[in-house]
């Protein structure tokens, strides 16, 4: 697979075994062992991801956070100094650049996390929009990020800790410069897979030593290297949104299901709140719903929707649930059929199967 982008990580995929395929450009790990033994042992004990594919821009200057504000649709004057939110970027017409983490490291210094995809796109519209005194570096090459998810995760990564408190970082929260095994790293409880668990950014030359020493840390507790393969089945289960599936240009965050990140009583116009603005008055012709398969059949991205001969929408994710043991998905479909327990049909190889509307998320871990 020539010419594809790899991460640090790119040598240690052939000792864990990893099968890689080309992800947005990127030549990347789909799975290790199995990707339903990679979802079970995150939901039951822990498993290591890469995802030093993901981009890191940082935002510094007197007016970043004025910038934030307009760009942004979250209100990112409520993060505190060591917290992390989520939010969108979204176009004038209500579309979504990106979906995003923030950082707050201190007063007009944060760090945006964005999709792989959209490094150099959402770079440019971050560029395209500087007013004032705001500086943009884009971090992505000198950083490399693993998630360590699940259940055990604190637990493993505490052995690698030190001194530092692991169990002290709460929900979207951050410590920096934590000493994990002699390698400084920006330690986050934040994840995407509807599991407990911490995403760690490094140098991207510390990211081999620290792959390793995490797994060596957590191999009594069965800690597994995991693939893009389980990290789709996890956030799907946890209905997290992917860009390019849930979200996209012509999608926006309100219809996506994001309406928590999107902030419309802040008082900046931020780039899109007009657009947003309106679709929520107006009432949303078509939203996100969580849909069951009654007839055989497994609901796939793209596969249109049906209401008798209407075409309604169409599947955006969908898969066999390894934790349920269900064929669901996620559509998007016209508003006035998103009713729980409305029967629906999804056209599969040609024939079009029954299905069902039924509540979201599918899957929730206990707290």
């Amino acid at each position: 697979m020539s010419g594809l982008k790899r991460t640090p990580l790119f040598e240690v995929y052939k000792e864990n075994g990893g099968k890689t395929i080309d992800f947005g450009g990127w030549e990347l790990p789909v799975q290790f062992l199995s990707i339903k033994e990679e979802h079970e042992a995150v939901r039951s004990k822990a498993g290591l991801f890469d995802v030093s594919h993901m981009g890191e821009v940082e935002v510094k200057g007197k007016d970043s956070l004025n910038f934030l504000q307009k760009m942004m649709t979250n209100d990112i004057s409520k993060i505190q100094k060591g917290s992390a939110q989520y939010t969108a970027m979204c176009y004038e017409n209500g579309g979504t650049v990106d979906d995003l983490l923030v950082y707050k490291i201190e007063d007009n210094h944060y760090l945006l996390v964005v999709n792989a995809s959209n490094i150099e796109k959402d770079y440019k519209w971050l560029q395209d929009h500087v007013e004032g005194d705001v500086v943009l570096d884009n971090l992505s090459e000198k950083t490399a990020q693993l998630a360590l998810q699940g259940p055990l995760a604190e637990k493993v990564l505490q052995k690698l800790a030190g001194n530092t408190d692991i169990s002290q970082i709460g929900f979207f929260k951050f410590q920096q410069e934590v000493n994990l095994n002699g390698k400084k790293a920006l330690v986050s409880r934040t994840g995407y897979t509807g599991e407990d668990g911490f995403e760690l950014y490094c140098d991207a030359a510390d990211a081999v030593s620290l792959w390793r020493a995490i797994l060596e840390a957590g191999r009594e507790e069965g800690v597994i290297p995991c693939g893009l393969g389980s990290r789709d089945t996890l956030r799907f289960e946890s209905v997290l949104a992917l860009y390019g599936q849930e979200l996209s240009p012509e999608i926006s965050p309100l219809e996506a299901g994001i309406a928590f990140a999107v902030k419309l009583n802040k008082d900046v116009n931020f780039i899109g709140k007009e657009a947003l603005r309106k679709q929520k008055e107006n009432g949303l012709t078509r939203k996100l719903v969580g849909i069951e398969m009654i007839d055989r059949g497994i609901p796939r991205h793209g596969y249109p929707v049906y209401k008798g001969e209407e075409l309604i929408g169409e599947v955006t994710t969908g898969t066999q649930s390894p934790t349920l043991k269900r064929n669901i998905g996620l559509a998007l479909i016209k508003t006035e059929y998103t009713a729980l327990e409305s029967e629906i049909e999804v056209e599969i190889r040609g024939k079009r199967l029954k299905a069902a509307v039924v509540p979201t998320p599918f899957y929730k871990r206990e707290k």
